[in-house]
This record gives structure tokens, C-alpha cells and sequence, in this order.
């Protein structure tokens, strides 16, 4: 008996295909026609396994994400506000070269520390873990085993996986990879976090999975 977390990044987006900062509920694209079709893929590849829940950021990406597989194994969206994305404050909608040019200190500041330092107005990685692992400690409180389907977003993942493992929040972005639509697999047992699987994207067409991606 094992708790098992899918720990999935949502879909494409016209920002995840230019690099773009979006975090807030006010800076909230919806998936392009890939990211939907990236969605219903997932769906079809696992939809077979007995799900127990689905976790859900409140970001519409990460809601059009979830929704194949909720839909067709029957599975109610439980939104977390925890599962949120960083919000990047002043940085929201811009591209990183354009912030390089206007905030370069405090982005190079950032760019070394993100546990420890934010965005203008924006939150720090340790503020992500926290509200971030209240939503694991609620899942593991619930539900003692199963399938559980988190969807969340590429630096949200990356911090939750950094704290299962025991890794520094700041070095989220030097340990993990997570390309749109990429699945991690974490089993939760009684010695701890097991990985099996880290931003895998084999249940993707060879087209999806070639097209660009951050």
C-alpha cells in the first residue's frame, strides 16, 4: 500500500512557447490547440489507472490540463491555491531579456537565489514551498494510498519536488528539467519519497513532444 503522486506541468501556452512570465490569476493564458491536445494524450495514456483525486492549480491552464482525464475517469478538480504559480510581480507578462535590461541587478540577484529573493512585489521560492507542501500534507492526510494527479505549473513542480528531496528550493532550476505537459512520478512510502520518473513526456506524440517549449 503506497500513496502515488503524478505531479504534472500543464500544457502548452503561447507564453511557455516564448518564454514569457505568467503567474497570476490576472496574467492567466488559456492552453493553445497543442496544449490542449498535449492534455487529452495524457488522458488517454493514463487514463487506465485507478485515480483517487485530482489536485488542481487554479490557473485556467492548469484546469483545461486536468480536465480530460477528470472527465473521463470521473474524477472531481479539487483546486489548491497552494498549487498557484509564482507570482512574478512587477515581471509578470514580460520575457526575461527584456527584464535583463530593465531590472538587471535584481533579476541577476533572483536568478542566484530565488529561494531567498523575489520578483518586485512578487513571491519568494520559499513562499512556494510552503503553500505548496500544505497542499501535500492535505493529500497524504486524506488519502493513506492511490494514484493522485497533482497539476501545477514548471517552478511550482520543481520547488515541490526539490522539498521532497531533500534539495535547496534556490536550486529548483538547476535540478530539474520540466518541459510543458511533462509528468514526475513520486511514490510515498514508509521510508520516504521514491522516485520513479522526473519531467517524462513518453505519453506525448513524437510531434508534440518536438515542438519548442520553457
Amino acid at each position: 500500500m503506497c500513496l502515488m503522486l503524478y505531479f504534472l506541468r500543464h500544457g502548452q501556452t503561447a507564453y511557455s512557447k516564448t518564454g514569457g512570465y505568467c503567474g497570476t490569476p490576472e496574467n492567466d493564458p488559456g492552453l493553445t490547440a497543442e496544449g490542449i491536445e498535449m492534455a487529452e494524450e495524457f488522458a488517454d495514456v493514463y487514463r487506465s489507472l485507478p485515480w483517487r483525486a485530482a489536485y488542481v492549480s487554479p490557473l485556467q491552464r492548469a484546469i483545461q490540463t486536468a480536465k480530460p482525464l477528470c472527465e473521463a475517469v470521473g474524477l472531481k478538480l479539487e483546486i489548491r491555491q497552494g498549487l498557484q504559480e509564482i507570482g512574478y510581480g512587477l515581471w509578470e507578462g514580460m520575457h526575461p531579456n527584456d527584464i535583463d535590461r530593465q531590472y538587471h541587478d535584481l533579476y541577476v540577484r533572483w536568478l542566484t537565489d530565488p529561494a531567498w529573493n523575489a520578483p518586485p512585489n512578487g513571491e519568494r521560492g520559499i513562499d512556494i514551498a510552503r503553500r505548496s507542501a500544505a497542499v501535500l500534507e492535505e493529500i497524504e492526510h486524506t488519502h493513506s494510498d492511490g494514484n493522485i494527479l497533482i497539476v501545477s505549473h514548471k517552478a511550482t513542480i520543481r520547488i515541490m519536488l526539490c522539498s521532497l528531496m531533500g534539495i535547496d528550493v534556490g536550486r529548483y532550476r538547476d535540478r530539474f528539467e520540466m518541459p510543458v505537459a511533462a509528468v514526475s512520478i513520486v511514490e510515498l512510502g514508509s521510508r520516504g519519497p521514491l522516485f520513479h520518473g522526473i519531467g517524462l513526456r513518453s505519453h506525448l506524440s513524437e510531434y508534440l513532444r518536438s515542438l519548442p517549449c520553457t
